[in-house]
């Protein structure tokens, strides 16, 4: 019966007493916790996990500094591999797959990196290289080449003046494929060219297929990297340099140009596009290259060897 049970602790009145007080934590509780955050930002959601992931992956990635050095690069392949060492490509370590076919292209590789005498070699497991080239067919082959070391623009000019020589410089606008900056650089080389100058956002730079194209050039011709390619003209311009930019509606033909037998930087724009409008400004004279042929335009490698071959027979 009610009021009978031999049970501990059974209440046997409704009657309350007095209760401690929850010092305002369900008032507190009732206030709620604000919106719901996004899955991204739940710990142990899925999206949380995958946005973890790729924030981890971005801060692994070399990030390309201003000024001196850029990136370093991988070179994966066994023919590109062996192409890059034997034309010169300037590297630091050589990574070879464990367990590896050793075929003639890994043999021939082998020795030449151990000939230059300061390429480390190392074995690798696959899954390690794997992840080194972010699943590149590599072959069993990976050349580490490292960040390339810009010079400074002003010191391109100052150098040539040391040595009493009049400077000649060719600015680079909008020109994006390594190959052509390679092409260039060796033809800077060939006609006595100071070095070359290039921007750093939108351009090409000093990769290892740029090193491929100048011929092995590349060592012995520095290449500047500049943020705005407008102030370094300018900048040239005080320092008593002519700019010439190469144009296809130029004023006059660059064979008639009589500027081109001093101190000069010679601008050359991208095959489609040409000059931009502020470098196209800052230039004082436009020429252009005379085509009968009827070609509207020219490769921009071959554009600086014809400008260049015409600035090296002023100064003979």
């Amino acid at each position: 019966m009610a009021g009978n049970s031999q049970r501990r602790n059974r209440r046997t009145s409704n009657k309350k007493g007095a209760q401690v007080g929850s010092g305002g934590k369900r008032r507190r509780a009732l206030e709620g916790k604000g919106p719901t955050p996004p899955a991204s930002a739940r710990k142990g959601h899925v999206k949380s996990r995958i946005a973890n992931a790729k924030t981890k992956q971005t801060t692994r990635r070399p990030v390309a500094r201003r000024g001196g050095k850029g990136t370093s690069e991988m070179v994966v392949g066994r023919n590109p591999v062996f192409e890059a060492l034997r034309d010169g490509v300037p590297a630091s370590t050589l990574y070879v797959q464990q367990f590896i076919d050793n075929d003639e292209r890994v043999r021939e590789a082998l020795q030449l990196a151990a000939a230059r005498g300061n390429i480390h070699l190392m074995e690798a497991p696959r899954p390690e290289l794997d992840r080194m080239t972010n699943g590149l067919n590599h072959q069993g082959m990976v050349l580490q080449v490292p960040p390339y070391e810009y010079a400074d623009a002003g010191d391109l000019a100052a150098t040539a003046f040391d040595n009493h020589d009049d400077p000649l410089i060719v600015a680079l606008d909008g020109v994006t494929d390594p190959r052509n900056l390679g092409a260039i650089v060796r033809s800077v080389a060939a006609f006595g060219g100071h070095g070359v100058v290039v921007p750093e956002r939108r351009a090409a730079g000093m990769t290892a297929g740029a090193w491929k194209s100048s011929a092995g050039t590349a060592a012995r011709t520095p290449v500047a990297r500049v943020t705005n390619l407008t102030r370094a003209l300018e900048a040239y311009k005080k320092a008593g340099l002519t700019v010439v930019g190469l144009a296809a509606d130029g004023e006059s033909e660059v064979g008639e140009l009589e500027a081109l037998g001093g101190p000069v930087v010679i601008v050359i724009g991208s095959e489609g596009k040409g000059l931009s409008r502020l470098v196209g400004e800052t230039c004082d004279y436009l020429v252009r290259i005379p085509m009968p042929g009827g070609a509207e335009s020219l490769n921009a490698g071959v554009a600086a060897g014809v400008v260049l071959y015409e600035a090296a027979k002023r100064r003979d």
